[in-house]
């Protein structure tokens, strides 16, 4: 009897199903914790810009307080801390402040007058269509700077 001659199978080339799923599902997990990195990092960037944004205010905020709360007299001395009401903050729109200012009368000059004044400041400015507040103090000295004082002789 002959044997009918067989052809030796080969072995099917390709995936299975189940290959194809558990590879696709680790892709899925994989490009999700990417973008949850990136999210993480926009967020860290978004934070960043707005503190960056924040201290240059209070520097422009601090820097025309220095110029602006005392007022100079005509013979040169320095006055009463001026009365600051919603006053914006120069370079910053929608931002504005109101100050405070309190002797302290533990620090006298020669004349009996304060030295320092205890400066309390509160800012307020709207984000996202709510309005926030901001409220903090600070010591300041009873001077006008030598720039402000040569603007306010030789300019105004």
């Amino acid at each position: 009897m002959k044997s009918s001659p067989t052809t030796p199978r080969t072995p099917r080339s390709g995936f299975t199903l189940l290959e194809v799923i558990l590879s696709a599902s680790l892709l899925a997990a994989g490009m999700s914790m990417i973008l949850g990195v990136f999210n993480f990092g926009a967020a860290v960037v978004r934070n960043a810009e707005l503190r960056s944004l924040s201290a240059s205010s209070v520097e422009a905020l601090i820097n025309d307080l220095e110029e602006n709360l005392f007022e100079l007299r005509a013979d040169g001395s320095v006055g009463e801390p001026a009365l600051i009401v919603d006053r914006p903050v120069p370079g910053r729109t929608g931002v504005r402040y109101t100050v405070d200012a309190t002797p302290n009368t533990a620090m006298l000059d020669a004349q009996g007058l304060p030295r320092e004044y205890v400066v309390e400041i509160s800012v307020s400015w709207s984000a996202s269509g709510v309005r926030r507040a901001a409220r903090w103090s600070t010591i300041m000295l009873r001077e006008v700077p030598f720039g402000a004082r040569m603007r306010r002789r030789f300019i105004r």
